[in-house]
């Protein structure tokens, strides 16, 4: 059953972000205003949790600051009281999102849901109306710069376009169920969007994209990269017409490999489970802020503002198009830069830049001394979702060689070293590197990187460099 979709809602929606694109400053910032105040009004009013911790606030004269910031771990704790449909229950939603045949679909019709896993080790859910993925939609559709002429998103059947999207595809993850939302409510989209899951075998994975022939390319940073290295070795043969990337930092001298591997542009973007659709590339390559719908903070370690141009320790977030389960200054984790300085673009909204949010490619050696790269996203989906590990450091220290640092001591420490320990190897196995050795300790937390940001997945590089 696709999800509800409110047609009247999503055209206004459509039709004022196009809008906005030629808004002055002030036109933006009075509807990120008046937004504001109406999530402010609908949180106090019908999410318990908000209700206390917006007891006194005017929505109409509150100033943003002024609110308390808010941390995963306490919504996740107050779920039932955090959302504003009591229908909305973390037991109900826990059972929904760990059966894989339902990622996609609705729940209880109305709703869009999609779990995010983190260091905490419990996986964050999140919830989605129409109304909300509305914004979400015409945000990717509309603020996302061309790639190539003529853009073919609105063409009918778009003109034969075919969409591979790489990652975790076994999960209820926001692309994946994104991916599966669209396969349902949108014409042609059946056969023209297509899932590959990153942790295939690389030879499976590259047969696999060769028979589906894509033209449009939508992945991770480092898989994109992966990817190309697979291209440029004589190892996958196809086309893109274009690549986007996203969840990740995409480095200039990761974009030039990327399209010297297929020979064509590279698109970027910047999201997060919490809201995806947060910035989108212009065509200067900067990532413009969509602030008519997300409020971004920049702040310091002890939650107060840096100026513009500085890397914050984390970054807070302020949803204005989700109501069902208010999001006002929640601590996203992210560092990032945010600049107001005019963009030849023209684009009114700020930009910014995002620091440490990626792991290194891996580069291994089978026996033949052939190299295989491994994503570390993937990495991650293996530890997290087949060994129930989230507080790790996978550091390679050789050719064929990795650390696997878990935090966790004791009597569970010690399962939790063992189901690594068994899942990691046969990972491995499947990529062709059943000789890369593994060793794994624990009781040892590992070490946040410059920032406060931890970098989970280690290349030799940095190990090397570490060591000096």
């Amino acid at each position: 059953m696709p999800p509800r979709i409110d047609l009247p809602h999503s055209a206004a929606v459509g039709f004022d972000v196009a809008a906005a694109l030629w808004a002055t400053p002030a036109a933006l910032k009075a509807r990120q205003r008046q937004r504001l105040q109406t999530l402010l009004a609908s949180a106090a009013a019908h999410s318990r949790v908000y209700t206390g911790r917006l007891r006194g606030v005017d929505p109409e004269k509150a100033q943003l600051t002024g609110i308390e910031p808010v941390a995963k771990t306490h919504l996740m704790r107050h779920f039932n009281d955090w959302v504003t449909d009591p229908r909305l229950t973390l037991a109900a939603l826990r059972r929904f999102t760990a059966d894989p045949a339902r990622i996609g679909e609705p729940f209880l019709g109305d709703y869009i849901v999609w779990t995010s896993s983190g260091s905490s080790g419990e996986p964050a859910l999140f919830v989605q109306d129409a109304r909300a993925l509305a914004v979400y939609d015409a945000l990717e559709a509309l603020r996302r710069a061309p790639l190539r002429q003529p853009w073919p998103w609105f063409a009918p059947g778009w003109a034969g376009e075919r969409f591979a999207f790489v990652g975790a595809t076994d999960g209820h993850f926001a692309s994946n169920v994104t991916l599966e939302r669209l396969r349902r409510i949108v014409p042609g989209f059946a056969t023209a969007l297509r899932g590959f899951s990153f942790l295939l075998p690389p030879a499976e994975l590259a047969a696999q994209l060769e028979r589906f022939r894509p033209t449009v390319l939508a992945t991770y940073p480092t898989c994109a990269l992966m990817l190309a290295e697979e291209a440029l070795a004589g190892r996958l043969h196809i086309a893109p017409r274009e690549i986007w990337t996203g969840g990740e930092t995409l480095t200039p001298a990761m974009r030039r490999r990327i399209e010297a591997g297929f020979d064509c542009r590279v698109g970027n973007s910047y999201g997060a489970s919490e809201f995806l659709a947060l910035a989108a590339e212009c065509r200067h390559g900067r990532l413009h802020v969509n602030e008519d719908w997300a409020i971004l903070e920049s702040v310091d370690r002890h939650l107060a503002p840096v100026p513009d141009g500085q890397f914050g320790h984390t970054t807070l977030l302020t949803n204005l198009a989700n109501h069902v389960q208010p999001l006002i200054r929640y601590d996203l984790g992210d560092r990032i830069a945010l600049h107001r300085d005019p963009c030849p673009c023209g684009m009114p909204t700020a930009w910014l830049e995002v620091d440490g949010r990626s792991g290194d490619l891996l580069t291994l050696y089978d026996t033949q001394r052939r190299a295989v790269w491994l994503s570390p996203l993937a990495l991650t989906t293996v530890l997290e979702d087949g060994a129930g590990v989230f507080a790790f450091r996978l550091e390679q220290t050789g050719d064929t060689a990795l650390l696997l640092n878990i935090a966790d001591g004791g009597k569970a420490g010690r399962a939790a070293q063992a189901r690594a320990r068994t899942v990691f190897k046969r990972y491995l196995q499947e990529q062709g590197l059943g000789n890369v050795a593994v060793k794994v300790v624990r009781g040892v937390p590992p070490a946040p990187g410059p920032g406060g940001k931890m970098r989970r997945v280690v290349g030799l590089k940095h190990s090397a460099s570490r060591a000096t």
